[in-house]
This record gives C-alpha cells, sequence and structure tokens, in this order.
C-alpha cells in the first residue's frame, strides 16, 4: 500500500525526516518495505521563485538578448537585492512577474534535456539566473517566451508552493490482512499520533477535513431519495446524497497530483474524488449518473442465478444468486454492491446530476462476489479487510463538499441513511496484571490510559484491577484482551520492553532422524556433485492432467483446486514434481542451458483417502473427495493431504567440453542411478530391494522399496510427456518419497566394524542366462546363498553374440570377493563357496557356467 507523506502531514504536525517516520511506521506494525521521493516535475521547482524584474535593457548588437535586474525578495549576490540576469526571451519587459530559476537548479533546454544553472557572463554582463518559459519547467511546450505572472503575485514563493506541486515522500507498507483501520492515510496519522503522544508531544492533536453542513446552499432541500435494503446482513448501512448541476471535467492539479504520487490514475474530478476520499479516510464511494436511475429509486438486492449484468469494463457477466447488486427502481442491475460499477449508470462527461453512495457491506459477502468473478478492485480490497459503518456520513459529507469545490453544483436532497440497527463499539474486559504478564514489563496505569486515548479507544469501569475498553468501529480485529495488549505494545515499542535475563519456554524434542539434518545431507551430497537446487511453485495448472491433451492424467476427483483470482493458469496444487521440475528445463533450455543437474524439496498434494461426504465446489467444479492411490500422509485439512518428496532431474552432457579425445557423453540411466545409489548410501540406508517398472511418467524405471513402502522411482520419462513440453534432450528422473527415507533412517543403527586384516580373495565367472535375467537377480542370489564371507558381487562385462551362445542369450562376467575376519581363507574353501553358487546359478535361474 502506497501512503503519501504530505498527506499524513495534512492531518498531523510531524516535524521528522523521511528515515525517522519509516522507522516509527515499521515499530508500530505499519512495515516500510521502501520508499520513494516523489516530484510532480523533473525540475527542481524549489529552486525556482517567483521574482520581479525591475529594470530591463536591450544588450547593443543582438537582436534578442535583454540584460535585467530581477528581485526575487532575497538579498541576492551581492547585497543589492537585486541579480542580474540576461534573458533571450522577446517578451520580457520591466514590472513583470516572473519565475526565476537560481543557480543550481535544474530545468530543461530547448531539446528537452535537462540541464544546471550556473552563474556566468553573457556579452561581458554577470547573469546569476534564469528567467523561464513554460517549456522549460516542464509546465508545458510554449517557448515564444517567458511565463508573466499575476502583478499581484509574491516575490520570493518557490515555485513548488505556487503552483502547488511540493516534493512528496511515498512510503511502501506491507500491510497485513488484520488492520482494517490502516487501509487509509487517516487510519496511519492516528497510529501516529498516539506514538507522538506516548513518546514526545502529549497534546499533538489530529486535524480532520473541513466539514460544511450538507445542505448550506438549500433552504428547503428535496426529499431523500428512496432506498430500499432487501438484505439488511450484506449491506448494513447505506447512505446517500442527490448533487445536482455539476460540472465533469478534468481534475484540478492538486488532486491529480494526490492520486498519482499513490499510484491512482485520474478520471474525472467526481470519480477523483470518490478515489481520494477512499485513499484518505478509507470509505469507498460510489457515483451514479442520477439520470440512469430509472424510477428515481435504488434498491439493494441479490438477483436470479444468471442475470446478465454488463459492468464498467464492457464485460457482460453473469451474475451468481449471492451476488449483492445495486438496483435501480425497475429492479435493473447498476453495480455489484462494493465491488465494480455498471457501464450505463457510472459518471461520464454527460454527466450533470450525481447520487453519492456512501455503504458499509459485509466483508464476507464483498469477498466472495469478488472471487466469483474475479474482480480485485480497489473497492473491494477495503470492504473485504472491513470499514467503519459509523464513519459513512462522515465520509459522504467530506466528498460531498470536495465535490462541490472541484465540480460546482448544488446539494437538491436530503441525506438517505438506512441504518436499521446500528453498529456499537465492542467492549473488552481488561485486566491490569494481563497486561503486563503478556507485554513483559509493568506499565503504569497512567501509561495505559495514555496510548488507548491516543488510539482512540475509551476506558470505562476502571477499578484498582481493571477496566473495559470501548473498541472504536474502525478496528474490528479487536475482539478480545490480547488483541488490545496488542494495540498497546504497539505503540510502547516492542523494543522498548527489556530483554530478561532468563527465558524459559517449552523446547520440542527434536525427532530422530532430524528431518532438516536429512534434507542438508542430501541437498549438501547433491550441491557437492554438480546440482542446482530449484524451487518451484507449489501451484500448477490442472490442464496437465485434466482433460483429452493431459501431460500426466490424474483423475479430477484426486486433484486439489484452488480458486486463484491472481493467474486462472494456476489452479491447482501439483500432485508430482515432475512437471514444474520439466518446466524449469524448458526455461533453461530457450535460453541455451541445456546440460542441467537439478534437484527440488517439495510437497505435493492429493485429496485425502477418505471420501469427503459433502462435496465442495473448488475452482469452479465439483470435486466429490475419490480415494487417491497415492500413498500421501499428513493432513493439512478440508480433504486435503500432502507429503514432501525429492526429485532429481538429470539432462544434456554428461560432462562438459575438453581437449581430450573422445565425444561428448550424454547422460544415461546408469549415471542417475549412480547418484541415487550414493545419495541412498550417504543416507546410510541400505538393504533394499529393487523392482523394475513402466508406469507413467516412466518409460522403464527402477524402483528402491522395503516391502510396500517405495525409497525411489527413477528412469527416464516418457518421450511423448518431453514433447509436448516442448524440450529436445532425454530426461532422466528420480522421485523419493522423503517420508518413506526418514522411515529407513529411524530404525538405522550406527554399527561399528574394524578394518579385516586378513586378505580378501576374488573369484570370476562367466554366466550364460536368459535375456530377461537381470544383474540384481544374480547379486540378490549370490548374497542368499553365501551370507558370512562374500563381501561384494561386480559386475564387470556383459556379452552377447548369437552365434557363440545362442538366441536369447548374455553372458555376464561375474566378480566374487570373499572375506573371512577371523582367517585368511584357502583355496579349498574358496572352491567350495564357488560350487555352491555354481549350483544355485544352475538350478535358480537356469544359468549355463563358461568355462
Amino acid at each position: 500500500m502506497k501512503v503519501s507523506l504530505n498527506w499524513i502531514r495534512d492531518f498531523l504536525d510531524l516535524d521528522k525526516t523521511p528515515t525517522e517516520i519509516a522507522d516509527i511506521l515499521t515499530s508500530l506494525g505499519l512495515e516500510v518495505e521502501g520508499w520513494e521521493d516523489v516530484r510532480p516535475s523533473p525540475v527542481d521547482l524549489d529552486k525556482v521563485l517567483t521574482g520581479r524584474v525591475v529594470e530591463c535593457t536591450r544588450i547593443p548588437d543582438t537582436d534578442h538578448l535583454s540584460a535585467t535586474q530581477v528581485d526575487v525578495g532575497d538579498a541576492g549576490p551581492d547585497g543589492s537585492g537585486l541579480r542580474s540576469i540576461v534573458c533571450g526571451a522577446p517578451n520580457v519587459a520591466a514590472g513583470q512577474i516572473v519565475f526565476v530559476a537560481l543557480p543550481g537548479a535544474q530545468v530543461f533546454s530547448k531539446d528537452g534535456q535537462l540541464f544546471s544553472i550556473a552563474e556566468r557572463k553573457v556579452r561581458g554582463i554577470p547573469s546569476q539566473g534564469m528567467i523561464c518559459a513554460e517549456d522549460e519547467l516542464g509546465l508545458g511546450h510554449d517557448h515564444a517566451g517567458i511565463m508573466v505572472l499575476p502583478a499581484d503575485t509574491p516575490l520570493g514563493i518557490k515555485a513548488s508552493k505556487y503552483l502547488d506541486q511540493a516534493s512528496d515522500t511515498v512510503y511502501e507498507i506491507g500491510l497485513t490482512p488484520n488492520r482494517a483501520d490502516a487501509t487509509n492515510h487517516l487510519g496511519i496519522a492516528r497510529d501516529l499520533l498516539a506514538w507522538l503522544r506516548q513518546n514526545e508531544q502529549s497534546a499533538a492533536t489530529l486535524r480532520l477535513p473541513p466539514l460544511v453542513p450538507f445542505h448550506s446552499n438549500l433552504r428547503t432541500p428535496p426529499p431523500a431519495l428512496d432506498v430500499v435494503v432487501e438484505h439488511a446482513e450484506a449491506c448494513p448501512r447505506y447512505t446517500g446524497v442527490l448533487i445536482r448541476n455539476v460540472h465533469v471535467e478534468e481534475s484540478p492539479d492538486w488532486l491529480k497530483n494526490r492520486l498519482l504520487a499513490v499510484g491512482q490514475r485520474p478520471i474525472n474530478n467526481v470519480v477523483d474524488i470518490t478515489n481520494y476520499v477512499r485513499i484518505e479516510l478509507g470509505q469507498p464511494l460510489h457515483a451514479f449518473d442520477f439520470d440512469q436511475i430509472r424510477g428515481g429509486k435504488i434498491i439493494v438486492k441479490t438477483l436470479p442465478e444468471g442475470t446478465v449484468f454488463k459492468s464498467l469494463d464492457g464485460v457482460e457477466r453473469k451474475l451468481f444468486a449471492e451476488d449483492l447488486m445495486i438496483c435501480d427502481g425497475e429492479s435493473n442491475p447498476m453495480c455489484i454492491g462494493g465491488v465494480f460499477g455498471g457501464a450505463t449508470s457510472g459518471v461520464t462527461e454527460r454527466t450533470t446530476n450525481v447520487f453519492l453512495e456512501s455503504a458499509f457491506f459485509n466483508p464476507k459477502w464483498i469477498r466472495r462476489s469478488m472471487l466469483r468473478h474475479n474482480l480485485r478492485t480497489d473497492a473491494a480490497w477495503s470492504f473485504e479487510k472491513g470499514v467503519d459503518p459509523n464513519g459513512c456520513l462522515f465520509a459522504l459529507q467530506h466528498a460531498k463538499s470536495l465535490i462541490l469545490e472541484t465540480a460546482r453544483g448544488i446539494v437538491d436532497s436530503e441525506v438517505t441513511d438506512v441504518y436499521p440497527t446500528p453498529v456499537q463499539p465492542a467492549r473488552i474486559p481488561v485486566v491490569y496484571a494481563r497486561v503486563n504478564a503478556l507485554i513483559g514489563e509493568n506499565l503504569s496505569k497512567q501509561t495505559i490510559h495514555t496510548i488507548l486515548t491516543g488510539l482512540e479507544i475509551g476506558i470505562e469501569d476502571e477499578n484498582s484491577t481493571g477496566f473495559t475498553a470501548v473498541i472504536p468501529t474502525n478496528k474490528p480485529d479487536v475482539t478480545r484482551e490480547a488483541d488490545v495488549v496488542e494495540e498497546i505494545l504497539r505503540v510502547y515499542g516492542l523494543d522498548t520492553v527489556p530483554m530478561p535475563a532468563q527465558i524459559r519456554t517449552s523446547v520440542e524434542i527434536t525427532p530422530r532422524p532430524n528431518p532438516e539434518a536429512v534434507r542438508n545431507i542430501a541437498a549438501d551430497f547433491l550441491a557437492a556433485n554438480g546440482f542446482y537446487e530449484c524451487m518451484n511453485l507449489s501451484l500448477t495448472n490442472s490442464a496437465y492432467h485434466t482433460g483429452e491433451a493431459a501431460l500426466l492424467p490424474v483423475p479430477a476427483a484426486e486433484l486439489v483446486f484452488v480458486h486463484n483470482t491472481a493467474n486462472q493458469g494456476l489452479d491447482c496444487m501439483r500432485p508430482t514434481l515432475l512437471l514444474s521440475g520439466l518446466e524449469a528445463i524448458r526455461h533453461n533450455q530457450n535460453r541455451q542451458n541445456p546440460d542441467l543437474r537439478l534437484f527440488e524439496f517439495g510437497k505435493v498434494y492429493a485429496r485425502n483417502p477418505t471420501p469427503d461426504p459433502s462435496p465442495k465446489r473448488e475452482g469452479g467444479r465439483d470435486v466429490d473427495g475419490t480415494t487417491s492411490p497415492l500413498p500421501f500422509r499428513g493432513g493439512v485439512g478440508g480433504g486435503v493431504s500432502e507429503a514432501m518428496h525429492l526429485s532429481i532431474l538429470l539432462t544434456g552432457a554428461h560432462a562438459t567440453e575438453s581437449w581430450q579425445p573422445g565425444a561428448k557423453k550424454e547422460v544415461d540411466f546408469y549415471t542417475l542411478k549412480a547418484y541415487v545409489q550414493n545419495l541412498l548410501t550417504r543416507l546410510g540406508i541400505s538393504g533394499y530391494q529393487e523392482t523394475i517398472v513402466q508406469d507413467a511418467p516412466f518409460r522403464t524405471a527402477l524402483r528402491y522399496h522395503r516391502g510396500p513402502r517405495e525409497l525411489v522411482t527413477f528412469g527416464n520419462i516418457l518421450p511423448a510427456i518431453s514433447r509436448k513440453m516442448d524440450i529436445k534432450n532425454t530426461v532422466w528422473f528420480a522421485d523419493f518419497q522423503v517420508e518413506h527415507l526418514l522411515g529407513a533412517l529411524a530404525s538405522n543403527k550406527i554399527q561399528f566394524q574394524e578394518l579385516n586384516k586378513f586378505p580378501a580373495v576374488r573369484r570370476d565367472l562367466a554366466l550364460v542366462l536368459d535375456q530377461g535375467v537381470s544383474f540384481g537377480e544374480v547379486r540378490q542370489l549370490a548374497n542368499k546363498t553365501i551370507k558370512k564371507l562374500l563381501k561384494e558381487v561386480n559386475l564387470f562385462d556383459v556379452f552377447e553374440d548369437e552365434s557363440k551362445i545362442g538366441a536369447g542369450k548374455k553372458s555376464y562376467a561375474v566378480s566374487f570377493q570373499f572375506e573371512d575376519p577371523e582367517k585368511t581363507l584357502q583355496d579349498k574353501e574358496i572352491d567350495a563357496l564357488m560350487q555352491q553358487l555354481q549350483q544355485a546359478f544352475e538350478h535358480k535361474l537356469k544359468a549355463m557356467i563358461r568355462k
């Protein structure tokens, strides 16, 4: 949210630097994320003064230069009170009041470039400034002559003040959702007032906008416009007034400058006033063209589902039955209440009669309509946080005064005020001891009273132990004693509370294994091996998983849809890390970076396995809560569960180009397998089974698991998925289930084994096997056959030749390493072990031993 310092100073005398004010605002809970100095004109108007041309003489031998003596209200460079200025304008003359740029000021040259004024001599005559034309000050395009001001203009007035174009400081405040009272400049000024009263100026006061009675120009105003509110829950208060004979035109400079400073585009004087009051007081307003209100009556109601409403942006929208509409006397919709105006009822240049609305709408109704129609307007933003229902009339009266000032006109009706059940201030019991216990400081009663009074929080029924806090209706977030204490602490200052000598807290015992420690070990290992960590959004496009063109089909009932009004292309939570990783690969590939090693820790989401008996409408569709087949755990509410995964993606070259001979090798299955196995080894996980799988999104993959608990599945991605993602290279992907990794680590015990002092013995076998037998089966059978003495099994050669070993056959050259920790193994013992292995391979795998 943008906040103008000049605007704040309209309410409050604040003699502090922008940096000091930023620190105060942040300490009050209004965190300043940055600020900038804003000037309406690039020209340094603070160094341009009004002055009188006292003397003007043509310089000989020139056709356009004049020597002038100008009084700008100061002593002048030589103490005479006059400045010598050489001027080339044809219309300069003695007696004129002009703008004078002093040395050091920056103005525009003829070619539109800024340059600094300096003292110099022209034709031997000193020139101690410059008399300015309109274009030189950035005020227009006229360069025919200097600007001549009215004869009664005081001397020495800064051009910024004369033109009402003072420099400003605009803060960017990261407003928290609960601070409905701080969505406007008056609310922020109130916080600053409380701080000043507590810390520096106990007598500081606010200057509220001067208000003129509604009917100061009418003796007997006509009756108020007939307004019927059919939904008092959605619209607890509705006020308005009719103003006739307005002149809709461009806003004055002061109004446009204020709006532009905080990022609001000026439109016309009437609409700009409604935006001005919203930004100043926090009350959104709406101006209707009264001549478009049929029947001279307003009805606040809902309309049947599917009713077509053409909004201000020209879009025809189908209304929902729960949308609160502002309708005319014939029930024609004119505005979505508190959200967006209609195409025909708004103020235009042809408007002469305006009905000005100031209402209080229920925040829940506003938010629902805003999300349903994807209309994030400034008014809806204010209403959904909660405006002050008892401030409607004040804002209406202030806006009326400004419209009469800028657009003329007359008030031509009594004030409409439909307020059947006035909202009363909340009353919250507060105990002094509780205040001090929560803050951690013994505040005096006087300090508490001063702070609360500065915040306009009333104090009633006070006694020796506590009081009742009366909360103004502009603070809807203050509902409990703890909230009142938070208000006190904001102003007292968190930094003011001393640090206690001893801090006690309940410490959660770190789980074993520690998930963060395991994550850091894995991340350090991968980073040390050349991987880059990526962090993608948890949101994805449901079109990846649903519809005929789905990349990775997932039933809609298993997806977690969200209503994302900021980006409709991100409308569900991701069920896998793969597609966001492929987006990262495509992004890099399109920027000439095809060789990638990426990893990501992230959560994936799905519907809970337990069906939801009451289907909910999510993302514009019905979700029935169908059981998800994925092994998710950890509910996050709303029938949704989540699980942490680790993904690894490889694509492109195995290594960079080198002077060494040999082709540039691409990464392959064994590259990925090595990283997967080494990572599991680094984590201390072993003793898992292997299963070959061919399920989407993999073309061929290997799964490591312990029984039904999957640790990781890895392989190459289906080419069809890569093509649809516009990825050229083969992508290798590993998907670790972190929860199952932690479960495997939980049962691990640290073991120590002394290095064997007896030599190891190696023996080799050449096994002729069917093509369908994997080396994993060979290794598993060997370890099962020889349990204690067999330490390592390794495949060091594969041979295939139909003419020599037969069709459908392959030959594995396998090495076996034996060790005994208690003695040196003899040849007879080794031969017996090898005989056991040969028999196992022949009987169980139908192997033939090559001699």
